[in-house]
């Protein structure tokens, strides 16, 4: 290979392309950190099917916040519509009640609740194909609500679906215990010193399960 300077040339020796310095972007927040920091601005929402004694497929809708896996609202229908979940958004979050995030899947029911999300100012957060674990909450009540409730109990009709789902949200809010929340319920149980009274197993959903009380002698 001729040499440069004897030819009159000037080298220029390109720096390796391990020392060069590599463009900064900026950091992005994981999944699971968006769930953690923005919990109290987060409802998920799902959709799951409860089959009745005919036979016939109803739909169940469920509204979950995240802070403490509160049921915000349950509805039950036949044909799950984008207008029929976009009016239940609504009933959900009255009187400028709408959190900051709406987590839920690329579920077609949801495709036509864009409009009245962002009128509210809720960000829709569309979680990725055939990945239930972004949405773990939400999920989390409906494998229960399968295991503990659906999966027992044939209801005639819609309207006894709705019912179910009533009975069954009452008992998930104040027994059903979360390890996440200290082993308490979605709704806080008042705590009493041991010792103090009986403990009183009270029957909820029809019968199927019990929650647990410390009752003043």
């Amino acid at each position: 290979m001729p040499n440069c300077s004897n030819l009159g040339w000037t080298c220029v020796k390109r720096p390796s392309r391990k020392y060069m310095g590599r463009r900064r972007t900026p950091a992005s927040q994981t999944w699971r950190t968006f769930l953690s920091n923005y919990a109290g601005q987060i409802v998920a929402a799902d959709f799951f099917v409860v089959p009745t004694v005919t036979f016939r497929l109803v739909f169940a809708l469920v509204v979950l916040a995240h802070d403490r896996r509160r049921i915000r609202h349950v509805a039950v229908t036949a044909h799950p519509t984008a207008l029929w979940t976009a009016q239940q958004l609504r009933e959900a979050f009255p009187w400028e009640e709408a959190p900051r995030y709406s987590l839920h899947d690329r579920d077609h029911a949801f495709y036509g609740i864009g409009a009245t999300a962002k009128a509210m100012a809720i960000e829709e957060v569309i979680t990725a194909p055939h990945d239930p674990w972004q949405n773990p909450f939400v999920e989390r009540f409906v494998g229960s609500a399968r295991r503990e409730c659906v999966d027992h109990v044939i209801a005639f009709n819609e309207a006894g679906v709705r019912k179910l789902m009533t009975l069954y949200g009452s008992y998930y809010e104040k027994a059903l215990t979360h390890l996440a929340l200290g082993k308490d319920s979605p709704i806080p149980c008042p705590v009493m010193p041991p010792g103090e009274g009986d403990i009183v197993a009270i029957p909820e959903v029809g019968g199927l399960h019990h929650r647990y009380e410390r009752r003043a002698a």
